[in-house]
């Protein structure tokens, strides 16, 4: 079964469009070998193979379009610390593991800022991502993620913001408060993402786009095809996430694709996006179907939200998501939209992302639910360190039960869609 049906370029994005890069690695065509084959270039991917490439390993990444295509490079730029379900890692671990919990959910960030600085990838990361109360139960939220930074001794900046401060920095009565925390941020992710491939690339790693995989044929050294070619590698890495559709006996019905979708409008003048958002942090909401949004580097604002999970795209992106930005922003009246995208992200049922080997040597990793950021570098650093030896973090994740829907993709998401309905209520009240 191919991962994807067909070979694609990018979507019409912002990102897309100012991307510093483009990337044209060839086909995969005849046998190649290497000791580990990645499928999928996304940051799953790409992190995985920039992680095994400083350590010395020959890596091969084959993708079905273009480095950064999915998720990875067209999401809301958000760098948010943590994984979802490491509340339910620890449930079932004991609090024995919290302080390796801890340092593991603000991993991602400290890989990308120091890749950022290593490497010298240009993607316009700033520091800064506010959470916003909505109801006055979002509050609650607020003290608890100050108490938790008071006890782990947080070295980095975050502040509480209340309703008036809230309202200065950005511009809105929307909100009735926020929590800002410093070391999270945000950036251009198609950027953030070739960047990585380079930097991979340039220690060795060979990229092949294009190159949908048909089927992997296991054995001690497995062996990864496409309809052109194919890998022979000693261990290979799943890091499909929504798109991929490989080895279904194990990992059929665990992901299930979600519709997210971002609006940019045209540039603003400096006054309105200072108003807007007076300390250029990225903004989510902390209801549970989220708004969230944030400025470009050029002063635009790029607005996303109303994740769809019933597997329909609107037809009308504009539509569907500029009501709610001129909700939060009525000021932005009459300002154009340039450009409006979606993509999928996968999503669990737990929201615990789903990792395993088959056969020993062929190790997954999918499913952030829209957390992917931060999420799949740390992801990419746990399969490089499993591929080494060093099962202590998978075995955290593998170990995890997840459900498995019955019946047809679409089915399953109707029923997840059914229960984010409940949700969806909830934030109404």
């Amino acid at each position: 079964m191919k991962s994807f049906d067909q070979k694609r370029e990018h979507t019409h994005s912002y990102y897309a469009a100012t991307a510093n890069d483009v990337t044209d690695f060839a086909p995969l065509e005849g046998q190649h070998s290497a000791d580990v084959c990645v499928i999928g270039a996304g940051f799953t991917g790409v992190a995985t193979a920039l992680t095994l490439a400083e350590r010395g390993y020959s890596v091969a990444v084959v993708e079905a379009n273009r480095v950064g295509w999915g998720a990875s490079g067209r999401n809301g730029g958000q760098l948010i610390n943590g994984i979802s379900g490491l509340d339910k890692i620890r449930a079932k671990h004991g609090d024995g593991i919290a302080d390796m919990l801890w340092d593991l959910k603000w991993r991602g960030n400290d890989i990308v800022y120091e890749r950022v600085d290593k490497y010298g990838i240009q993607c316009d990361l700033k520091p800064g991502f506010l959470e916003v109360a909505v109801k006055q139960r979002h509050l609650g939220y607020i003290e608890e993620y100050a108490e938790e930074r008071q006890r782990q001794r947080f070295p980095y900046k975050y502040e509480i913001w209340d309703r008036e401060t809230t309202r200065h920095n950005l511009g809105t009565d929307a909100y009735i408060g926020g929590f800002v925390c410093y070391r999270d941020g945000h950036l251009h992710p198609l950027n953030l993402c070739i960047g990585e491939a380079r930097a991979a690339e340039r220690l060795g790693t060979r990229f092949f786009e294009q190159s949908p995989v048909t089927h992997i044929d296991h054995g001690s050294r497995a062996t990864v095809r496409t309809e052109t070619g194919s890998v022979d590698a000693d261990a290979v890495v799943i890091a499909g996430n929504a798109y991929s559709l490989l080895e279904p006996k194990y990992l059929s019905n665990l992901v299930f694709p979600a519709g997210s979708y971002i609006i940019a409008t045209e540039r603003l003048p400096d006054e309105l996006a200072q108003e807007i958002n007076r300390k250029d942090v990225a903004v989510c909401d902390l209801n549970e179907i989220v708004n969230y949004y944030r400025l470009s580097a050029d002063k635009r604002l790029l607005f996303g939200g109303a994740c769809n999970y019933s597997g329909r795209d609107p037809v009308s992106i504009k539509s569907y998501i500029q009501p709610r930005m001129l909700k939060n922003y009525p000021q932005l009246e009459g300002r154009k939209i340039e450009y409006e995208w979606g993509g999928k992200i996968g999503i669990v049922v737990n929201r615990i992302p789903t990792v395993g080997r088959i056969d020993s040597n062929v190790y997954y990793c999918q499913g952030y639910s829209g957390h992917g950021v931060n999420a799949s570098h740390i992801m990419g650093e746990i399969m490089a360190d499993a591929i080494g030896g060093t099962l202590e973090k998978f075995d955290l994740f593998a170990g995890m039960k997840h459900y498995r829907i019955p019946g047809s993709q679409w089915m399953g998401n109707q029923l997840i869609a059914l229960g984010m309905l409940y949700y969806k209520l909830r934030d109404m009240l």
